[in-house]
């Protein structure tokens, strides 16, 4: 099997350019959850979009707000 490679801190700029700066049109305000494979969540309700995520996406994940510089990780 083989592993995943799961994003550092380090990498958070880089995943809000390519998957959170193109939704700040439409969803300034919302959050989004970004997996290492690039899946992505969006909902208004941070505490609703980390269960989901959670349960979607597994561990290892970023969530961003959108349109906003504030960033965390779940292991």
């Amino acid at each position: 099997m083989a592993a995943v490679k799961v994003p550092k801190l380090e990498d958070s700029d880089m995943l809000y350019e390519q998957y959170g700066k193109p939704l700040e049109p439409q969803h300034r305000g919302e959050y989004l959850a970004v997996s290492p494979h690039g899946d992505t969540l969006i909902g208004p309700d941070l505490d609703e979009l980390i269960d989901k995520a959670v349960e979607k996406l597994g561990p290892g994940n970023f969530i961003f707000k959108i349109g906003d510089v504030a960033v965390g990780k779940w292991l």
